[in-house]
């Protein structure tokens, strides 16, 4: 949240945090199946448990401490869910996860392992079954609601912040701004608060959403409308006006989804493997590789773009068993 208090100094009290440790993520160049590419390594947001998620829980769980209760809710390899109890712990609280079904692979399957040992978790039959229960849980008992994926107003200025921070990293180096950002998109709050990053920045990026995830969560009009919401919130916060949203600079890739939720394709599986061969950072095949297939493809078709990925999975944690394979869990389904 630096970047931001930086330019507004009211932020400092009108917008609390908690102190999770986030830092500034590195910008790298990797060189991928022929194409090349900047890549913002989010999975180093922090040095116990990174990803894209630290970045809103520092707003989310700001007020935090022993003995509260934090109700979430995700898929059973929910990295959300995972990152709610990791730093709820850190702060001394209890968290409860409401689950609902995906298809599997070695990491969702590793995931819902680490979360089962740090949390309350009750199982639901479906998504819609999972909400229902948290709402019911939400009126009848005290605990703090952190919403599906961190995705809200707030928790998407947290990702504002990371975008203001990737302009400055790159005005440091004297590097263009990307011509386009691409990141997974999944419940929309990184998306979102990377268009009220970027707006605030001034800079003209143009964000591509990878969904993975159904229709009906990732669509332009839920990612904007967020995007809006968060810019409203900024400027009331910060007493500025509320930065402008360019529809026209978002747009959603459809063809990396596989038919499910965290479904491996052939192509996010290619993805991870040109990663691993470079001794990289792991990759999943809900979120990271899908999206990084997308930007590997971009990349290609327009050599003459700048592309940078957005990378939002930590598989720092994982023990090297379930990376060493992309496809080798219980995932299946259509290949693509």
């Amino acid at each position: 949240m630096d970047s931001l208090v930086a330019r507004w100094p009211r932020l400092r009290d009108s917008l609390p945090r908690v102190d999770l440790h986030v830092r500034e993520t590195p910008v790298e160049r990797w060189e991928l199946g022929g194409a090349s590419m900047l890549v913002k390594r989010d999975d180093l947001t922090t040095p116990t448990l990174g990803g894209n998620k630290a970045r809103a829980l520092e707003l989310l769980l700001a007020g935090v401490g022993p003995d509260d209760v934090l109700l979430t809710v995700g898929s059973t390899g929910s990295t959300h869910a995972l990152a709610v109890a990791h730093f709820g712990a850190q702060l001394g609280a209890r968290t409860e996860v409401i689950t609902w079904p995906q298809e599997e692979h070695d990491v969702s399957l590793a995931t819902a392992s680490r979360l089962r040992a740090i949390a309350r978790v009750t199982e639901s039959s479906s998504p819609a079954a999972g909400m229902l229960r948290a709402t019911v849980r939400r009126l009848l008992r005290h605990v703090r609601w952190i919403p599906a994926g961190g995705s809200s107003p707030l928790g998407a200025l947290g990702h504002a912040a990371a975008a203001l921070e990737l302009s400055d990293q790159l005005a440091r180096e004297r590097t263009p701004a990307p011509d386009i950002l691409v990141v997974p998109l999944g419940s929309g709050g990184t998306a979102a608060g990377l268009l009220v990053g970027l707006a605030l920045a001034g800079v003209p990026t143009r964000v591509l959403g990878v969904r993975v995830v159904p229709r009906v969560v990732a669509n332009r009009r839920r990612v904007l409308s967020l995007a809006r919401r968060a810019a409203a919130l900024l400027g009331e916060r910060a007493g500025v006006p509320a930065p402008d949203i360019d529809d026209a600079r978002f747009t959603i890739e459809q063809e990396q989804y596989g038919g499910a939720y965290a479904r491996e394709t052939r192509a996010s599986r290619t993805s991870q493997e040109l990663v691993l061969a470079r001794d990289g950072p792991a990759l999943e095949g809900t979120y990271s590789a899908k999206a990084l297939a997308a930007a590997l493809a971009h990349a290609r078709a327009a050599p003459a773009e700048r592309v940078l990925y957005w990378l939002t999975f930590d598989g720092r944690w994982l023990g090297t068993g379930a990376i060493a394979r992309p496809g080798s869990g219980t995932s299946h389904g259509a290949e693509r």
